[in-house]
């Protein structure tokens, strides 16, 4: 790897670290049955903090592609991750998401020309084993509807993620005030669903205060700028294999903050998901490669005119 780029690789994955803290922050400090409710809260005050930071708005066709990548990333991944979460048992949601790092490796080859290789699709497959020995609990029926708002949710997240990849940023625009532009595109997309589903806003005491500023703050608005960041410089299936450090971290902070045990079995899926995490940074020469063009070309302000996804697709 380039130097510089395990640094980069790091600072990415504190976004899904940072993600694999939400569950306990939801059940432990934020008003019950609101998924709505806690993806408006963290979507919107984070997209206008971010705005008024950045003082960029879209022009000509970006206001499209914003909104475009707002729903995807944003609008539509975090209503059916919080619905799916609440409807299937124990963990079982994390493994479904997990198979994310797949559904990219697909959507790389048909919108960058990308073409999937055997090293990534195994990556891939060992990524979700690894997740499910952490996560899966022993539990009754699956719910359909959970099921499909997964399994929709992880299509979402990676189509936005490709999109992003493959639209790249305006020049002159920093990934900053992109990020600002999609997480408030998705935030006034769930605010008058949240209102119809589920009514007037619940009140909040000091702990819900709490739990939903650091939503905002850390796990939203900073944690999504480094990731669309990440997608910038990286490869986007090398971000996306960074996703599985969410579950990962979600059973770390069960087990040091929460009490909960981990068992052997799940010691060993931890080992395979994080190998998976590394093995899915080491990126073929070619992906590299257009990682670096990408880097040269924002320096030199020529982002716009260069083919950043690949020979087969240019924007």
């Amino acid at each position: 790897m380039a130097a510089g780029r395990p640094a980069l690789i790091a600072l990415t994955a504190l976004a899904p670290v940072s993600w694999g803290t939400t569950y306990a922050v939801t059940t432990e400090l934020l008003p019950p049955d609101r998924p709505l409710f806690t993806g408006l809260m963290r979507a919107l005050p984070a997209g206008l903090l971010l705005l008024a930071l950045a003082r960029v708005l879209p022009r000509g066709a970006w206001w499209w592609k914003a909104a475009v990548l707002g729903a995807l990333n944003i609008g539509a991944f975090f209503p059916l991750l919080f619905l799916s979460a609440y409807r299937l048992p124990g963990g079982m949601a994390a493994v479904v998401g997990s198979v994310g790092p797949l559904f990219v490796v697909g959507l790389s080859a048909l919108l960058l020309g990308q073409r999937p290789t055997v090293r990534s699709v195994l990556t891939g497959v060992v990524a979700a084993f690894g997740v499910s020995l952490v996560v899966l609990r022993a539990a009754g029926a699956l719910d359909a509807l959970g099921v499909l708002a997964a399994l929709a949710s992880t299509a979402s997240m990676s189509a936005g993620t490709v999109l992003t990849k493959r639209w790249g940023r305006p020049q002159g625009v920093g990934p900053l005030a992109l990020t600002g532009w999609q997480l408030t595109a998705g935030g006034l997309l769930i605010a008058p669903l949240a209102l119809l589903v589920e009514g007037a806003p619940p009140a909040l005491d000091g702990p819900a205060v709490g739990g939903y500023l650091y939503l905002a703050l850390a796990n939203t608005a900073v944690a999504y700028w480094l990731w669309f960041r990440g997608i910038g410089r990286l490869s986007a299936t090398q971000v996306t294999f960074l996703g599985p450090l969410s579950p990962l971290t979600a059973a770390v902070v069960g087990w040091a903050a929460l009490g909960e045990a981990l068992t052997p079995v799940q010691l060993v899926g931890m080992a395979l998901a994080f190998g998976a995490t590394v093995a899915g940074q080491l990126a073929p020469r070619t992906a590299a490669a257009t990682g670096e063009s990408f880097r040269n070309a924002e320096k030199t302000g020529r982002k716009d005119s260069m083919d950043v996804t690949g020979p087969a697709l240019r924007r």
